[in-house]
């Protein structure tokens, strides 16, 4: 198996304009969201962005990246054109989906979602953290995963849902949106149209699910911070403030 790790990048956002290139201690938050998967020393790291001034970022700090087109609906749809661009040869086959918002990212939690890409069965990988509370067991914007448990740690994608589920006692789930792909999962899952759930949920996931594809779950310690708002960027300067 060999792997590579793509980080998805654009400029359009509403809550945080120029999110990619707001300052995180010195540093763009791109080269801060390269700097976490590089010390994950596990695969080569691309950026895929619309964005020159992204790409710029990148390669001042040694880094590599790839211009993509900016009209696409979703980073699964940017990292299917990277790596296309990248591997036309399909030498790389397992493919890991970090996203550009991420700055405080674990090295480990990027690892983690390797493992499972190893078992054959396995099309999609994911991590998830356990929810300790109310807040997050009932927030919609907390997406929680539904499975069943293979090991410790280890779980069988069921369903992913913005509501609070499953019922009953028992631990609920945090999805974090990171995903290891096999490349010809991905090349399938960029065929297949927006599925009914996937556009109920607004969950990109339920795709893969509706359409048979297995989506095993692994948990981490962690849930790394998402920056959207200029407020979630502050934090984000105050947990890496000491790195």
């Amino acid at each position: 198996m060999k792997p590579v790790i793509l980080i998805p990048a654009r400029m359009a956002s509403t809550r945080l304009p120029n999110k990619p290139l707001a300052d995180l201690n010195g540093e763009p938050m791109i080269v801060a969201v390269w700097r976490r998967a590089m010390e994950a020393d596990l695969a080569p790291v691309w950026v895929a962005t619309d964005t020159a001034e992204i790409a710029e970022a990148i390669r001042a700090v040694g880094g590599n990246a790839v211009m993509t087109k900016p009209d696409h609906p979703s980073g699964s749809d940017r990292i299917y054109e990277a790596i296309s661009r990248i591997d036309p040869a399909k030498d790389f086959d397992l493919l890991l989906n970090v996203q550009g918002d991420l700055p405080t990212v674990a090295p480990e939690t990027i690892r983690a979602v390797f493992e499972p890409l190893k078992d054959a069965e396995v099309d999609i990988s994911t991590p998830v953290a356990q929810i300790h509370s109310d807040d997050e067991r009932n927030a919609s914007s907390v997406v929680k995963m539904i499975g069943t448990p293979l090991a410790p740690g280890r779980f069988r994608a069921l369903y992913f849902t913005r509501a609070t589920a499953p019922w009953g006692e028992g631990p609920l789930y945090h999805h974090i949106g990171l995903y290891g792909w096999k490349r010809a999962a991905l090349e399938r899952f960029v065929q297949i149209a927006p599925s009914p759930l996937e556009q109920r949920e607004k969950l990109e996931q339920l795709r893969a699910l509706e359409h048979g594809m297995r989506i095993d779950a692994v948990e981490v310690a962690e849930v790394p911070l998402g920056v959207d708002t200029q407020a979630d960027l502050e934090e984000a300067r105050r947990r890496l403030g000491g790195r």
